[in-house]
């Protein structure tokens, strides 16, 4: 088998060594958008007649004894001797079959299906994207941003009538439930943020403080 392996990163083995599906078989994927190939079954011979054998030793084990326990060994060893090298084999065929359905980006090295190929420029869509289709993206992209603009003006007009100086709690402090910045709680109807003021210079009285910090009056 030649030392240079194709796809060796976007490929999976489906071969089968034992049994009556015995046989080789590889699927290949499109690095950009995993589309997938998968070569030509091809049936592996030793596999498929050690279980031939191994079936039929299997029914007549009574009367071959030791015998057929030593012809069965022989029919599994015989199959998995050869099995490397037609693999290989194999997957050299399938490789050769895959190299027209795939092609490898002169930019980036990666193998793409057809779909994801640009011709003119021999590069994937993603090195050499259609420009059509980055025609219809770019618009998308500005109608989005310019709704989104819109939306946020909007925003800032509502948010004009907004009493953004009033102090908000967003947990009630006394039984813990989400108050969303209203004036009562809606769990247990406590008062929310309703700060208190010294009575003599009117300085709003830090929660829990016994003095005024502005002029030192008792709460």
């Amino acid at each position: 088998m030649s030392t240079e392996i194709y796809f060796a990163s976007n490929y999976r083995d489906l071969c089968e060594q034992y049994g009556t599906a015995a046989g080789f078989q590889f699927e290949f994927s499109c690095w950009r958008c995993h589309d997938t190939w998968r070569s030509p079954f091809e049936p592996y011979r030793g596999g498929r007649l050690a279980s031939w054998l191994g079936r039929a030793i299997g029914m007549a084990s009574g009367a071959l004894g030791r015998v057929g326990g030593g012809v069965s060994t022989a029919a599994d060893g015989l199959a998995g001797s050869g099995w490397g090298s037609a693999r290989d084999a194999s997957f050299q065929r399938a490789i050769g079959k895959a190299t027209s359905h795939f092609n490898r980006c002169g930019r980036c090295s990666v193998y793409v299906c057809r779909r994801c190929w640009n011709p003119e420029q021999g590069l994937c869509h993603n090195c050499a994207p259609d420009t059509a289709g980055e025609m219809m993206a770019a618009q998308q992209r500005g109608l989005n941003d310019m709704v989104t603009q819109h939306a946020y003006d909007q925003g800032q007009k509502q948010g004009q009538g907004f009493d953004a100086r009033t102090p908000r709690q967003l947990v009630c402090p006394q039984c813990r439930t989400e108050a969303q910045g209203g004036r009562f709680c809606p769990g247990c109807g406590f008062p929310l943020a309703q700060q208190t003021s010294c009575k003599g210079c009117q300085t709003p009285l830090p929660e829990g403080a016994a003095f005024c910090p502005g002029c030192g009056q008792r709460r």
